[in-house]
């Protein structure tokens, strides 16, 4: 369902008018890239690069999706870390994080609406209440949800900066003739199939993507990777090892197994808190699916491995 919402404020800057209305209001930058937003400035339209001034008047006009008819759902969470503004969870695997493609129970969004009641999807009310960033529905992990709009505004603009880290862990098949490498191809939707992605060299094709990777142990067909993530593409990980020859183990997707869960894990996550600026450092326990697979105690690679 589409909602109609419209801000009005006055500038207490001078300088670009989206930067001043994003500084004194819980507006996201991506309001203003929406092509059914409508800006004024002293009542005129304009543009989100018109210069303003002290005192200028400032209205925008915007949609938001919002839910309609979004269950409450008693789903455990393995929860982290928790305070007013935001919730950071080991993310099970299997569980969806937003609905969507005919997904509309047993998500993420779901748990947290019945966690925090009414007001809280009252107030987040666009398509993805909370949902600061995504996992697939079978990569386990570190995950961070916002429990009020102004941190996600402040959260979601982190993501979209790149001012957090990443780190996955995953099992990759064959022997890898470099200890660690880092990949930087471009990705775009496949064009035979829209539901996979693929690594491209035209550059103006897809979207950058950067890739690091670093070997913890060497299997006989088999390496535990410890990989670092600088760009947020959906399927990257697994996009990536597939292109220089070692997908992840598990991935139905990209390497047709099947039968195997999917073997990659969000094992870190560094943040700076929505409110304080204190930067934090989240890890999520390697799960159990990765010992029983390489048959070896791992944990001890871990041990100060970034």
């Amino acid at each position: 369902m589409i909602k109609e919402k419209s801000i009005s404020l006055i500038s207490e800057i001078t300088g670009r008018l989206d930067k001043a209305a994003v500084s004194q209001s819980d507006l996201k930058r991506s309001v203003f890239d929406r092509s059914d937003t409508l800006i004024f400035l002293n009542g005129s339209k304009a543009k989100k690069s018109s210069k303003v001034r002290c005192g200028d008047r400032i209205e925008i006009r915007y949609t938001v999706d919002v839910f309609e008819g979004l269950k409450k759902e008693d789903i455990p969470l393995d929860v982290i870390y928790e305070d007013d503004d935001m919730l950071v969870i080991n993310k099970a695997q299997g569980l969806v994080v937003h609905p969507g493609c005919g997904v509309n129970e047993g998500t993420l969004a779901n748990a947290l609406y019945f966690r925090y009641g009414d007001g809280f999807l009252s107030e987040m009310d666009e398509i993805r209440p909370g949902i600061v960033h995504r996992l697939d529905k079978d990569t386990s992990g570190v995950m961070v949800a916002a429990k009020n709009d102004y941190s996600l505004t402040v959260l979601s603009e982190q993501f979209k900066e790149r001012e957090t880290k990443k780190w996955y862990l995953a099992i990759a098949k064959g022997c890898f003739k470099e200890k660690s490498g880092i990949i930087e191809k471009n990705i775009a939707r496949d064009e035979r199939n829209r539901k996979l992605f693929t690594v491209t060299d035209n550059a103006m094709k897809g979207k950058s993507a950067k890739t690091e990777y670093r070997v913890l142990k060497q299997y006989e067909s088999s390496a535990l990777l410890l990989i670092r993530l600088y760009t947020g593409r959906t399927h990257q990980i697994r996009v990536h090892l597939k292109s220089i020859g070692h997908p992840i183990v598990g991935d139905s997707l990209y390497s047709k197994d099947e039968g195997i869960s999917l073997m990659l894990h969000s094992y870190r996550l560094l943040l700076k808190h929505p409110r304080s600026g204190e930067e934090m450092d989240f890890k999520a326990p390697l799960p159990q699916r990765f010992s029983l697979y390489l048959d070896d105690d791992v944990s001890i690679l871990l041990r100060d491995c970034t």
